[in-house]
This record gives C-alpha cells, structure tokens and sequence, in this order.
C-alpha cells in the first residue's frame, strides 16, 4: 500500500550555544543539564505536539491538523521558553557545582521553527519517521539570518504556511516580517516573535492569582493526564462546549489580535442567555484568572482562578472562588453548592474524553525522553572533586 498523505505543524526547539557549551567541559554533567533542559521543554510542549526525534542539541515534534489553533500553538512555545529560562536560573540559585559546564550552562538559549505542510511515513533503521519535502523545509530554515536580525536574542521563526495553517495576523500580533531562500522551493516568507522581549514582559507582568488563602471555596479535580491536554480543554472555545453544559463559546480575544490572554471576553451561550467571562491573568499552563457574570438580576462579578498544578504525571484543577464582598456573600453562597454540583458532572465528561483521546496512538512510535539524574531538581549538587 502507498504511504498516506497526511498535513501537521513540525516544530523544532533547538538549543542554541550548544557546540561552543561542550568544548572542554565534563561530558557527564553536560549530558545532564541537556536533558534536563529538554525535558523541561518537552513537558510544555507535549501531548499537543508529538515527539518524532531528538537531533543532538533540538528536538523534532509536530501535531498532525490541516489547521492549528494559533493562540495555542503560541501559548505553547512561549510556555516551553519561559520554563526553559526559569529552569536555567533555578539551576543556577541551587546549584554549588564549580565544574565547567554547570558554569557555561547560562550561556545556552534556545529558538524555535515552525512550518506546515505534508508529511508521510517511513521505515528507516528499523522504526517510522516523517519523511517529505515539507521535513525538510522546517529543516533549511533552522538556518537562517535572524540570529544577525535580532542580536542573537532567542526567537520563534514561523513559515508563511504556518501563519495561514494558524488563521492569525501576524502583523496585528506584532511578528517581523523576514525572508529565507531556501534551495528547495525559493524564497521563502516567515514571521518572527521575540522571545527575549517576550520573556521580560512575562517577569515585568503583574500578578493576578486567587491563591488558596485568599479563596472563599476551592473546588479541585485530578486528572490522569499532562497540563497542556487539561488545559486546552478548559480554555479552548470550540473544546469546552463537548464538555461543559453550554451551546457554544463566543471568544472576542484581547485588542482584536487574535491572540486569547488578558482581556478576552468569553459569551457562553445557554440558549439564549449568556455567562460572561473576562480574563485577568493568563499564564498557560500553570493558571488563569477571571471573572464570571452569570445572567440572574443583580448578580455580581465572581473573581476566580483556574490552577493547573503537576502531579507527577498528572494534573490537579484547583478553582478557586475569591472571597466576595460583605454584600455579595450571601449570593456566591447561593449558587457554589450548584457551580460545584454541576462542574463536577462536567469534569466526569471530561475524564472520559481526555481517555479516549489521549489513548489513540500517535502517526509514529515516539523514541524515549532523554535521560537526566534530575541532580539539580533534588537538591544542590556538592562541588566535583
């Protein structure tokens, strides 16, 4: 039978300064602040993008869709650089070891490169692999002249096709435009998003979370499965209608940008009513704030944060209900108990989607995370002797 045709996002998280890193450093602790760093970005990446291959200092994973969401998709890789830098510092803050690579390890950034296009599989060294002009596009463009463009500063390079396969305006989102030739197909169209820049505006952002002691009620569910799966299907408006008791989801996101986060208004629609969401603070994949608006007559704003917490594997949903004003008390207290009741229903739909989905086996076998001692995620490591 001929390979099937099929269409997915590929992406490549690629650390950079890796060659210059491992020239007369100890291999043994090279080796690990490497995987440990790829796991601290695989964790924010998978399962919306499989892991097809590691290629020594990068990682190939791609999402099988002829359209992706491109808030998402974003979310995702700005997520898996923000955990990528906090690990490097939390390394650094704990870490004793006076060896030559735990000291050149801040030296390391990562980018990434992102296109869409065809794909089929094939047998080579005896397992399946992603094969296809497309393959080897995503590839090409891991060289490029943004490194000079921008300073050397980490960056998310995007395909023309995979800005249209996301259906977002790059300019509106303020992406650089830049052009590639590669030998295959020519010039080339591609979109940039700083990471450096947007790593400072994550630190310089305010906080807006509804912790546990500042919670009226908490309301906390287990899940057998990773943050990102559970947290798109808590925030994604086309998912959360399969499991949650509303007609739909009207998403008007933040400045007419596309991009969901701080400012969207949510409408979900019961019929011909609506519950209004606003979002506060937007931090995938660890919480959301918001404020609910449910439409009975004089009902107030109910400030609430969504955290998503790891639990080995797994993740817990805490939703934590702020504590209301003196006035407002008596009304939150009226509807929780049936927000509780009926979100628990909801959650008992969820699990069932999240096991079938999450059971269907991926377009090829997946090759085995890179092993770390996780040293520096114990405890501070003692100098080498």
């Amino acid at each position: 039978m001929l390979a099937k045709t099929e269409n997915a996002c590929f992406l490549i998280a690629d650390i950079t300064g890796y060659t210059s890193f491992l020239a007369g450093v100890e291999l043994d602790h090279a080796h690990d602040i490497i995987a440990d760093l790829m796991n601290t970005v695989l964790k924010r990446l998978r399962p919306g993008f499989r892991l097809a291959k590691f290629e020594g200092d990068a990682a190939f994973v791609y999402a099988v869709a002829d359209k992706i969401d491109g808030s998402t998709a974003q979310d995702a890789i700005e997520s898996a650089y923000f955990a990528f830098r906090r690990r490097l510092r939390d390394i650094k803050q704990s870490s004793t070891c006076t060896c030559k690579a735990c000291a050149k390890m801040q030296d390391l950034d990562l980018k990434f490169v992102a296109h869409h296009g065809a794909f089929i599989k094939h047998k080579m060294g005896g397992r399946e692999e992603l094969a296809g002009s497309d393959v080897i596009v995503v590839h090409r463009l891991l060289k490029n002249g943004v490194n000079e463009r921008l300073g050397g500063r980490a960056y998310a390079l995007f395909s023309d096709a995979c800005v249209t396969a996301m259906g977002i305006d790059p300019r509106a989102q303020g992406m650089i435009e830049h052009r590639e030739n590669i030998d295959i197909i020519g010039e080339t169209i591609c979109w940039v998003r700083d990471l450096e820049t947007a790593w400072a505006e994550e630190n310089e952002r305010q906080r807006n979370e509804v912790t546990r002691e500042k919670s009226a009620f908490v309301i906390e569910f287990d899940f057998a499965y990773p943050r990102p799966a559970v947290w798109e299907y808590f925030t994604l408006p086309e998912l959360r209608p399969k499991w949650r008791a509303a007609d739909e989801v009207r998403e008007a996101p933040a400045d007419g940008k596309g991009r969901r986060g701080v400012g969207t208004v949510n409408h979900c629609m019961h019929g011909a009513a609506a519950i209004i969401e606003e979002v506060l603070d937007w931090r995938p994949f660890d919480y959301l704030t918001l404020t609910t608006l449910v439409p009975v007559p004089d009902a107030p704003k109910i400030p609430m944060s969504y955290a998503f917490l790891e639990t080995g594997d797994g993740t817990r949903v805490e939703i934590r209900i702020a504590k209301p004003k003196p006035k407002d008390a008596a009304f939150l207290e009226k509807v929780v108990g049936n927000f509780r009741e009926h979100i628990t229903h909801e959650v008992d739909v969820l699990q069932g989607i999240l096991k079938e989905r999450l059971g269907a086996p991926p377009a090829i076998e997946e090759p085995p995370m890179p092993a770390s001692s996780e040293r520096n995620r114990k405890e501070p490591v003692p100098p080498r002797e």
